[in-house]
């Protein structure tokens, strides 16, 4: 009835699972013989010696031997046939009905995730609102012939005074140092054009002059993005026919510290003295000695009630091809 109800298709399979149930009932009936003999040991403790002597006579007898090896057989059949039952369910091929049946797939997992927050939003550069020249005490501070390598500790000197400044650049300096030119610009400074090599501009043709000052805004333009705003010609020279030909104001100045000359930042810093509302002041970032005055020139405007501006800032509204020595002041307003 058995091999009717549990056939296996494939033999080496059949045999394997034969073999597995005789090993399992044979370990099974050594396990329960085991059992009782512990039993039997125990229960022989708790009981009288009469019955013990009993026991032992009957456990020695044929009879109930015979009794009990016949017992162990059928109990080791039946559980052999169970095992081999449980086994050929778990092996044998599923039926037709089921043989295209595809267990569903295990839920996906969800993860609790927290949305990204939203990135900051940089924080917005307050726009400088520059005084009224016109009512305010102003100066224009300005630094020709850089950058060089003075310039980044005056940048620091300027910030600490929240004090802005006109740089007027050489082109082959700023082909240099890009980074220091943007540094200027970042800072809020006005960057202004002074030739690509501080030659003399009047002593060359309008055409020479021109490609001169080209190649230097050309130069500015690479490193900051933009034109420069204003032209300052070398030792303030240039002809009047260029001059009106220029798409920028020209910068002049009022007060020479003549630091290109002394090289003394005593004198230098005694320059400040000099300064009126509306001056345009003409110093030079390239020498130590200028750089060093420049923290007491501050200190002693901005106890005088100074306002530290660009050259565009002090004059206004400058117009193109025009050259201005100074700026506006309260004493000039009409």
């Amino acid at each position: 009835m058995l091999p009717l109800l549990f056939k296996v298709r494939h033999s080496h399979y059949t045999r394997s699972l034969r073999l597995l149930s005789l090993t399992t009932a044979e370990a099974f009936s050594g396990i329960m013989r085991k059992a009782l003999r512990h039993s039997l040991r125990s229960r022989f403790a708790n009981i009288s010696a009469s019955t013990a002597r009993w026991l032992r006579k009957l456990k020695g007898s044929p009879w109930n031997m015979e009794v009990m090896t016949s017992r162990f057989t059928a109990l080791r059949l039946s559980l052999s046939t169970a095992l081999v039952l449980v086994i050929a369910g778990c092996g044998t091929p599923l039926s037709e009905n089921w043989s295209d049946y595809t267990p569903p797939a295990a839920p996906a997992q969800i993860i609790a995730t927290t949305p990204p927050s939203a990135a900051p939003e940089p924080e917005k550069k307050l726009e400088r609102v520059a005084p009224d020249c016109s009512i305010e005490k102003c100066v224009a501070l300005t630094f020709d012939d850089g950058p060089g390598s003075h310039t980044p500790e005056l940048l620091k000197v300027l910030a600490q005074y929240d004090a802005k400044a006109t740089f007027f650049l050489i082109g082959e300096n700023v082909a240099k140092h890009p980074d220091i030119v943007k540094a200027e610009l970042d800072a809020g400074h006005e960057i202004g054009n002074h030739s690509w090599a501080h030659k003399d501009l009047s002593k060359m043709s309008v055409t020479a002059a021109k490609k001169d000052l080209q190649k230097s805004d050309d130069a500015i333009q690479k490193a900051i993005e933009q034109k420069a705003t204003l032209v300052r010609p070398p030792f303030g020279a240039l002809a009047p026919s260029l001059k009106k030909s220029l798409d920028v104001p020209v910068a002049l100045w009022s007060v020479d510290t003549l630091d290109w000359k002394t090289r003394d930042t005593k004198k230098t810093e005694k320059s400040a003295e000099k300064v009126k509302p509306g001056d345009i002041v003409l110093m030079h970032d390239i020498h130590e000695s200028t750089v060093k005055a420049v923290p007491e020139m501050l200190k002693t405007l901005k106890a005088q009630g100074y306002h530290f501006v660009t050259v565009t800032e002090i004059i206004g509204k400058p117009k193109d091809g025009i050259g201005y020595g100074t700026g506006q002041s309260p004493a000039t307003k009409k």
